[in-house]
């Protein structure tokens, strides 16, 4: 099941991709419930055929309405630990993105001023489910929705510079554009086995595979629920490959105009168009 949603930002409702990518229109299943562990039950028993066709050229959201949190694995692919001049982490290296970054897939990356570091991260998400708190490894992917593409968009100079707060860095409003879709567990398969790329104006820059994770998914949500309780539409980013702007030599960053384009093995792509706001 792919789930999306769609319309304005702020008024988007639930949908379900068929099989020839046609976005259905759910919202005669789902009404305005906002409970996430609801929606799943309830857009399971729906067949997306049976669904009215949205036209073309809708806009789309993220795929969760009110995402709660955002956790974030940093360093969590050995080579791209590698590329920043950084170790690899003995265990997972945690920070958070605030849920106001959280966009849709195609909503432009908004720089402010100030932000002249700006950079890229394909990110595998992980979209809980169901209440998780201390899970063990062995069943922690029973506690997984499913997955979406993440991009973890990162400001350097907020992130590492000065007082160094990475959550500064990775919070900024349209940084965390999730989607195109949620693709349900029962539908990925393998996670540690998804083909990850990424581009900047047709520029192939990010090109990887979750097989490199330094900590796996279940290993990940594990871990985590050990700290805080995982909610259901909580998102885990798991860290990206090489090939991100800090890492090239000279480094690289995201200028007004660029256009970007990333996507994860059946999960989708997103493309964003980069501007700079007042």
């Amino acid at each position: 099941m792919r789930i999306v949603r769609f319309g304005l930002a702020g008024s988007e409702r639930y949908g379900l991709v068929d099989d020839a990518d046609i976005v259905r229109d759910a919202s005669s299943i789902v009404g305005d419930e906002t409970d996430f562990e609801r929606v799943l039950d309830r857009l399971a028993t729906a067949r997306a055929t049976d669904l009215p066709a949205v036209p073309d050229g809708e806009r789309l959201g993220c795929p969760v309405a009110r995402v709660g949190k955002v956790v974030c694995a940093g360093l969590n692919y050995s080579d791209h630990a590698a590329e920043t001049n950084m170790p690899v982490p003995s265990e997972p290296v945690l920070f958070m993105k605030a849920n106001t970054s959280v966009c849709g897939p195609n909503d432009d990356i908004r720089i402010p001023p100030g932000a002249d570091k700006v950079d890229w991260e394909v990110e595998l998400g992980v979209v809980i489910g169901k209440r998780t708190t201390r899970v063990s490894e062995a069943d922690a992917l029973d506690h997984v929705a499913g997955y979406a593409v993440v991009h973890d968009v990162s400001e350097r100079a907020f992130q590492l510079e000065g007082t160094g707060q990475w959550l500064k860095g990775k919070s900024l409003d349209s940084f965390c554009p999730v989607g195109p879709w949620l693709v349900t567990r029962d539908e990925v398969g393998d996670p540690q086995d998804l083909a990850m790329y990424l581009e900047v104006n047709g520029k192939r820059m990010q090109d990887g595979s979750t097989r490199t994770m330094v900590f796996g998914v279940a290993f990940l949500v594990s871990y985590i629920s050990r700290f805080m309780t995982l909610e259901p539409g909580d998102i885990i980013a798991t860290g990206t490959p090489p090939g991100v702007g800090m890492g090239q030599r000279p480094p690289v960053y995201l200028k007004p105009a660029d256009r970007v384009s990333l996507g994860i093995q059946g999960l989708g792509v997103q493309r964003q168009t980069v501007r700079l706001i007042d």
